[in-house]
């Protein structure tokens, strides 16, 4: 297939852009580099079946040639990021899914959305099954990544609806893997560089509990979602629960790190439990996760304690063991 990547820069988008690639698609990754970086691509520059388009796609979206998918992850992911992007991230949700699913429906093309686990926002219901309709404050200050994703979401089904499109969403829960940035502000990396670091890790709460998917699993959902013709939602997450306070004990055992914890208050609207019912992926597309969180933690923690702007005080030996 020719498979467009919208925020193909990105964490997850890159890792999309290698799966495809791997398996004999070409791809066209369109990215802003508004949070994605050039250095999650540069392995790919030389790829024959790979081209980067630096464009919004809030401004449209335009590609010559044939069109076979649209996979559109182009939004602010972690909280600093839409925080500090409060027009720009809803922008991404509306305008940039409206020109992302036209783009698809202009070629008779497969479109996937990629959603959030966000959507279920504080829920009401634990674990969380597609069917929950979530439980979301509109106008708190995470609402401009919650409710645009909700928003993509109502879209993409409209489409569906009324125009054929072939379309499907999936509800990607917390996802950690190589190639997070270090300075994204979420838990895993958070964690992570503090203890390379030696420094406090901070824990904002500590009793609220999620559920880390390695990007690996994650990615083989994304496409064997793109494969199928289902429309979802789907859960792609793995229902293995933890506390932020076990995730740091975790992290600090596997470093071997020293680092006090440093507590403060849980931030607005941060959602208290999250765990996804994978019921719907399993019987769908045939599809689990298979990496352990000590395991993908492992593989992370090797990745950033090998990047050059990172100490090196933490062996690699300790944490590949």
């Amino acid at each position: 297939m020719r498979v467009i990547v919208t925020g193909g820069a990105g964490f997850l988008g890159s890792h999309l852009c290698d799966a495809l690639l791997e398996r004999g698609d070409s791809v066209v990754c369109v990215d802003d580099l508004s949070t994605g970086r050039r250095d999650n691509l540069r392995h790919l520059a030389d790829h024959p079946a790979f081209r980067f388009v630096e464009h919004d796609v809030t401004q449209g979206l335009y590609v010559p040639g044939p069109v076979d998918a649209v996979a559109h992850l182009a939004s602010p992911a972690s909280p600093p990021d839409y925080l500090q992007r409060p027009l720009q991230t809803p922008a991404a949700g509306s305008h940039g899914t409206e020109h992302a699913l036209r783009l698809a429906r202009r070629h008779g093309a497969r479109f996937l959305l990629a959603s959030t686990s966000e959507v279920y926002g504080s829920p009401s219901v634990h674990p969380q099954p597609e069917e929950y309709w979530g439980h979301v404050n509109p106008i708190g200050p995470r609402s401009v990544h919650d409710e645009a994703k909700r928003f993509a979401e109502a879209l993409t089904m409209a489409h569906a609806r009324s125009l054929d499109t072939n379309a499907g969403i999936v509800r990607i829960f917390d996802t950690y893997g190589p190639r997070m940035s270090a300075h994204d502000g979420r838990v895993v990396t958070n964690f992570i560089t503090q203890a390379l670091d030696g420094v406090p890790l901070t824990v904002y709460g500590g009793t609220q509990t999620r559920s880390f998917c390695y990007v690996d699993d994650l990615v083989r959902g994304l496409v064997a979602m793109l494969d199928s013709t289902e429309t979802g939602p789907v859960n792609l997450g793995n229902p293995q629960e933890r506390t932020v306070l076990e995730l740091a004990e975790l992290i600090r055992g596997l470093t071997g790190s020293r680092s006090p914890l440093h507590h403060r208050p849980v931030p607005q609207d941060d959602p208290p439990r999250h765990r996804p019912v994978i019921d719907r992926a399993a019987r769908t597309l045939g599809w689990s996760p298979t990496v352990g969180l000590e395991e993908g933690l492992r593989r992370t923690l090797a990745w950033f304690a090998g990047r050059p702007e990172k100490p090196r005080d933490v062996a690699l030996a300790s944490i590949e063991r």
